[in-house]
C-alpha cells in the first residue's frame, strides 16, 4: 500500500500534517475522519509535491481538457466500453501530456484490477477530491453514467462562471497597463532627452516637470532595483497569503471593501450551493459532501462556516440552522430558500435553482463594477494625460521664449 504524505484540519480549523499508509485517499480521509481530521490535501511519498517553493505552472491540466475527457467518458459508459477501452481512447484524444500520462497509467491499474475512483486518487493535482467523491458515489450506486455527466456540467459552469468574471476585468486590466508603460516612456525615455535641451536654453521648468526628469534619470540609473522590489513584494505578498493570519486578514479586509464584498460573498456562495447540489444529487451524504466542500473554498469565513456547521450536522441539527449564525457572509436569502428545501425534501433541486441565480448574480455584479471602474479609469487617463502633457509643453513653451 502506498504512502500518503497529508494535511488535515481539525474541527477548530488547525492544521496537522503527518503520514499515513492507505491502498487510496478514501480510507486515508476515513481514517483521519476517526481522528476527528478533515483531509485537506495528499500526495503519495515519492510523487511531486507542490510546496512554496516548487513553481510547477507546467503540470496543471487546462479545465477545458477536463470537461472534454469527462463528457467523452460518459457517452463511451452509456454504449457500455469497458473502463479499460475507454481510458485508451481518452489517452488518444488527449492533447496535454500530463493528462495523457495520467490516463494511460489510469487505464493500466484499472486493467490491474483497480477501482476508478481509486486510480483517479493517484492524481490529486489533477482529480480533485470533489471529483473522485463523485466517481466513487457513481461505482457503488451503478449510476457512474448519471454521475459523470452530472461531473461535466458541474465543471461547465464552474469553467463558464470563471471566464465571466475574467472577461469583465479584462478592459480595466489592458487600460491600467497601457497607462503604466506610456507613463513609464515618457518619464524614463522622453522627458530626460528634453532635460539637456531645456536646460541649455535656460528654459523655466515647473515642479512637476523637475519632479519626473529627477524620476527618469534615477531609473535610469537604478533599474535593476525598481525591476526587484516590486517582484520582491509580490512574492512577499503570496508567502504571506499562505499563512493562516495573511488568508484571514486578506479575507477579512476583502468582505469589508463595497462592490468587492459582494462579489465574495456570492461567489463562495455560488460554489458552495453548487457543489453540494451535485453531491447530493449523486447521492453523496450531506456530511461527506460538506467535508468535500471544505477544500473547495477559498475564503476563511466560509470555510470556517463549513467546518463548525459539519460537526452541528453530525449531532442532528439541520444545514440551514446550522448557518445561520453566517447569515452575514451569505447572501439575502440563501439559507432562507436551503431551509425550504430540507422541509419539502427537494433540498438538491433547490440548490441547484439556487446555484443558478447566484451564479448569475455574480456575473451581473462583476458587470456593474467593470462598468463603474471604467469611466473611473477613463478619468484618470485623463489626467495622467493632461499631466504629461503639460509637463513636456510647458517648458517647451518656456524655452521658446528664452530662444526669441
Amino acid at each position: 500500500m502506498p504512502k500518503y504524505f497529508y494535511t488535515a484540519k481539525t474541527i477548530d480549523g488547525k492544521t496537522v500534517k503527518g503520514d499515513f499508509i492507505a491502498e487510496n485517499t478514501h480510507e486515508l480521509s476515513q481514517s483521519l475522519k476517526d481522528q476527528e481530521l478533515i483531509l485537506v490535501r495528499a500526495a503519495v511519498a515519492g510523487s511531486k509535491v507542490k510546496t512554496l517553493f516548487n513553481f510547477s505552472f507546467g503540470n496543471k491540466v487546462p479545465v477545458t481538457e477536463k470537461i472534454l475527457m469527462t463528457r467523452n467518458l460518459a457517452v463511451m459508459v452509456a454504449t457500455g466500453l469497458s473502463l479499460v477501452n475507454s481510458f485508451e481512447v481518452l489517452s488518444l484524444q488527449a492533447r496535454n501530456k500530463n493528462l495523457k500520462d495520467a490516463l494511460l497509467n489510469i487505464k493500466e491499474k484499472i486493467n490491474k484490477g483497480e477501482s476508478m475512483s481509486d486510480a483517479l486518487s493517484s492524481y490529486p493535482d489533477i482529480f480533485s477530491q470533489f471529483f473522485l467523491s463523485m466517481i466513487k458515489v457513481g461505482e457503488e450506486s451503478g449510476t457512474l453514467e448519471d454521475v459523470l455527466k452530472l461531473l461535466a456540467q458541474h465543471l461547465e459552469r464552474e469553467h463558464k462562471l470563471k471566464s465571466e468574471i475574467q472577461g469583465a476585468m479584462i478592459y480595466p486590466a489592458i487600460v491600467t497597463s497601457l497607462m503604466l508603460v506610456v507613463g513609464g516612456i515618457v518619464a524614463v525615455v522622453v522627458l530626460p532627452r528634453l532635460s539637456a535641451f531645456f536646460t541649455g536654453v535656460n528654459a523655466k521648468i515647473p515642479f512637476y516637470t523637475k519632479m519626473l526628469i529627477a524620476f527618469g534619470e534615477f531609473s535610469v540609473k537604478n533599474w535593476p532595483f525598481l525591476i526587484a522590489v516590486p517582484i520582491i513584494l509580490v512574492f512577499l505578498g503570496w508567502i504571506g497569503l499562505k499563512t493562516k493570519k495573511g488568508k484571514w486578514l486578506a479575507d477579512t479586509t476583502l468582505l469589508r471593501i463595497p462592490l468587492i464584498s459582494a462579489l465574495v460573498k456570492k461567489s463562495n456562495c455560488a460554489t458552495f450551493i453548487r457543489s453540494l447540489s451535485s453531491l447530493l444529487s449523486a447521492g453523496v451524504p450531506l456530511t461527506k459532501s460538506l467535508d468535500v466542500i471544505y477544500g473547495t473554498l477559498g475564503n476563511f469565513y466560509f470555510r470556517k462556516a463549513i467546518i463548525e456547521s459539519l460537526e452541528k450536522i453530525k449531532k442532528g441539527e439541520k444545514l440551514s440552522k446550522t448557518l445561520i449564525p453566517y447569515k452575514d457572509i451569505f447572501p439575502v436569502g440563501a439559507i432562507e430558500m436551503i431551509e425550504v428545501g430540507e422541509e419539502t425534501g427537494k433540498t438538491s433541486t433547490v440548490l441547484k435553482t439556487l446555484a443558478d441565480f447566484y451564479e448569475e448574480e455574480l456575473i451581473r455584479t462583476t458587470a456593474k463594477l467593470s462598468t463603474m471602474i471604467e469611466p473611473v479609469l477613463l478619468i484618470f487617463l485623463g489626467l495622467a494625460v493632461g499631466f504629461f502633457a503639460f509637463s513636456i509643453i510647458e517648458p517647451m513653451y518656456s524655452s521658446l521664449q528664452s530662444i526669441r
